[in-house]
Formats: structure tokens, C-alpha cells, sequence
């Protein structure tokens, strides 16, 4: 089943949970494949994401498992949705799902911020796996 006001994604990526997770919590590689920002996987860190036209969005951990799961609210102050990332090991590598929920399809900014997402969400998760792919230098 799925929910109208959410996003469900998953990609393959060729690399191990740890690796993976290590794109998601450290800040360094988050700029590089999504957008920059002090994310730290600890519960109620808050941190905000630079999403260049869109503004700093402020965010706010509220879930962690190591190398499984990282969620945060995202733009508390405007959209007020979640984005949980889930790993799951798959052979040599890890399927990650993402989640964006909790939009709020009774307003305008919130209709127009799933279209948008709903269509960007793959492009970024496919410049997650390009820098993954890339030699660590």
C-alpha cells in the first residue's frame, strides 16, 4: 500500500551497510551527493540542510540504529515531514530505502513540495551512487 502523501524509493548500491551509512551521517560526503549540512546520526541533533534556492532547512534527528536507520523531520518551520533512510545488506552490498512522509496535501507548499521531490528524490539518490563509485582519495 502505498500513501499519497509520501515518497517511497530504493536503490541497490554495491557497497557495504557501512559504507553507506558513512554517505548518510558524515557531513563531508552529504555535500557532495545531496546537500550540505552538520548531519550527525544522534538522536535529537538538529542541523540544517542547505538546499541552495530553497534555503537552510532546519532538520532534527529523531531516530538512529546504526547502519540501519537514520531518520530526521526535515524544514520543521514549513513542510514539517520525515525522511527516514533505511539499510538492509544484500549480498555484497545494501539496498537503501528512503522514505519522505507527512506531507501535507491540504496546502499548496505541500502538494508542490511532493511533485518536486517525488521527481528529484532518484536523481539524488543516483548522485549518491556516483560518489560512492568514485576512487577514496
Amino acid at each position: 500500500m502505498t500513501e499519497p502523501d509520501a515518497i517511497h524509493c530504493d536503490q541497490f548500491l554495491p557497497h557495504p551497510p557501512a559504507v553507506v551509512w558513512k554517505a548518510l551521517t558524515d557531513p563531508r560526503p552529504h555535500a557532495r551527493w545531496w546537500a550540505a549540512g552538520d548531519v550527525r546520526a544522534e538522536v535529537g541533533h538538529r542541523f540544517t540542510l542547505d538546499m541552495g534556492p530553497w534555503g537552510e532547512q532546519p532538520c532534527e534527528v529523531i531516530a538512529v540504529e546504526p547502519e540501519r536507520l537514520l531518520s530526521y523531520r526535515f524544514a520543521g518551520t514549513t513542510l514539517d515531514t520525515t525522511i527516514t533512510w533505511r539499510l538492509e545488506p544484500e549480498g555484497a552490498g545494501t539496498r537503501l530505502f528512503l522514505a519522505h512522509t507527512g506531507f501535507d496535501l491540504d496546502s499548496p507548499l505541500g502538494r508542490k513540495a511532493l511533485d518536486g521531490m517525488g521527481r528529484g528524490w532518484p536523481s539524488v539518490l543516483e548522485n549518491l551512487a556516483r560518489v560512492l563509485a568514485e576512487p577514496a582519495s
